[in-house]
């Protein structure tokens, strides 16, 4: 028997509705507010909650991996001139562009 987990998820009220599982990825936010990621467990230490590398970016109305645009701001031991280099490896980890991988049920409650 399976047993429901409701979780209350709050983002930002112009961040896009949740793509359907497999379509391409909006930025919504969905899946990093839910949880951390595998990227988040090895280099934040992130082992539950709202991963704290999620960024909204108001120039373009989404949500973004912190650990991909910028992870030096996240991983102090991680050199500014790798920046884009790094960004590429943890884009891979989290299979970045291979479309939306979050396959929870999400009921919009905006007002």
């Amino acid at each position: 028997m399976h047993k429901t987990r409701t979780q209350t998820i709050e983002l930002h009220p112009l961040a896009p509705p949740k793509p359907d599982f497999g379509a391409t990825c909006n930025g919504c936010g969905f899946c990093c507010a839910a949880e951390p990621c595998p990227v988040a467990y090895l280099f934040l230490f992130q082992f539950k909650g709202r991963c704290r590398a999620l960024l909204w970016q108001n120039e373009l109305n989404r949500y973004v991996c912190g650990m991909v645009v910028c992870p030096d701001q996240y991983v102090k031991l991680i050199p500014q001139r790798v920046r884009k280099r790094m960004g590429r490896f943890f884009a891979s980890r989290i299979s970045a562009g291979s479309g939306c991988d979050f396959a929870a049920e999400v009921i919009n409650t905006k007002i």
